[in-house]
């Protein structure tokens, strides 16, 4: 079954009326600890949820882990799950990945549905088939290709968000308005964050999830231009490294955001990528998120930190560049010396 996405403003009806449409044979939710305080209740009136049995695992990135996915596998044992069984898995990226994981892979894998409680789970994880856990010290190293069959996107589940973490997942929407078109961009720039209208939030977040779609069609186990969504994230992946060698962590959007316009840099300097573009967007970064707190003594390490990046091949630091808003160019490198300049710039030049 390919995967639905479904702008909701109503999740009760929504999710009932898309669960009567199925066939199954029993019903299973996945939530955290805070999505079962904060975000369960909104789902709970649903008659076939008040029948389904429910799993509370712990919340935090820390607990996408082996040990954690087995408890998941045995709830589901234990309580009778089958091939024709159903899973809901309700929270952000972590909850998503892992509960998607659990569902691909108990029986040979049974149908789930995702319902991202967090801007980024929204953007990101929840779409897309990705799931997966961290193993032996490395990120979403064990995982699968496997989508849900339904994404549901309900802004109202991110009310409950601090700004720290709206902000997060919102540089993940002004990477897919960078992959898409000027007036998507335009749009995520203009929007107000100091006093959210929760209702354009979910059609802007429902366009940038149709982005990352169309391009996941096209290109399904990341082969060719699904690289595309790894715009911003060659340098950010290095940030967040960094900060957690550190002992500083920062948000994954934080350091995305970060390393977007590092890549907009390279995106000028090597493929003429609109000057005016990249001051809006790095003035939009700046204002919003701040400038990474490093000096250049830390240039080396980061460097170091991108040759290790699983996207790379051939021992080359491996980037998604634009030629210009919407003009994507996978599989694009830079000089040590071009490197270094993206990263002065970001810290001095915005």
């Amino acid at each position: 079954m390919e995967q639905e996405i479904i702008r909701s403003t109503n999740i009760e009806k929504d999710l009932a009326d898309f669960i009567r449409e199925l066939t199954y044979d029993g019903l299973f939710i996945l939530c955290d600890e805070n999505t079962e305080r904060h975000c369960f209740p909104r789902i709970e009136s649903v008659p076939e949820v008040q029948f389904a049995k429910k799993f509370v695992i712990a919340s935090g990135d820390e607990n996408k882990k082996l040990k954690t996915l087995a408890k998941v596998w045995q709830f589901l044992s234990e309580n009778g799950a089958t091939r024709k069984s159903l899973l809901i898995n309700l929270g952000g990226g972590m909850l998503t990945d892992l509960g998607g994981f659990a569902a691909a892979t108990f029986k040979r894998g049974i149908p789930f549905i995702n319902i991202p409680t967090t801007v980024l789970g929204a953007v990101d994880a929840a779409v897309g088939g990705k799931t997966g856990i961290n193993f032996n010290g490395l990120k979403n190293e064990v995982g699968v290709f496997t989508p849900a069959i339904a994404v549901f996107i309900e802004a109202r589940f991110f009310q409950t968000l601090d700004p720290i973490n709206l902000l997060s997942g919102y540089a993940e929407m002004l990477k897919h308005s960078l992959l898409s078109s000027e007036r998507e961009l335009n749009e995520i720039l203009r929007f107000n964050l100091e006093e959210i209208d929760y209702e354009q939030l979910n059609d802007l977040l429902f366009e940038s999830v149709m982005v990352k779609e169309r391009i996941v069609k096209e290109d399904p186990k990341e082969h060719g231009i699904r690289k595309a969504l790894n715009l911003g994230h060659t340098f950010g992946h290095a940030f967040e490294s960094l900060s957690y060698e550190l002992e500083r962590p920062i948000p994954h959007g934080y350091a995305v955001a970060w390393g977007t316009v590092c890549e907009l840099y390279l995106s000028f300097i090597r493929l003429g990528f609109d000057k005016n573009v990249l001051t809006k967007v790095s003035h939009f970064v700046k204002e919003n998120y701040g400038t990474f707190p490093m000096d250049c003594k830390y240039y080396d390490r980061i460097l170091e930190l991108m040759l290790h990046d699983k996207k790379n091949e051939h021992s080359t630091i491996n980037f998604t560049l634009l030629k210009a808003v919407g003009e994507i160019e996978i599989n694009q490198t830079a000089s040590q010396k071009e490197i270094i300049e993206a990263l002065d710039f970001l810290r001095d030049g915005q």
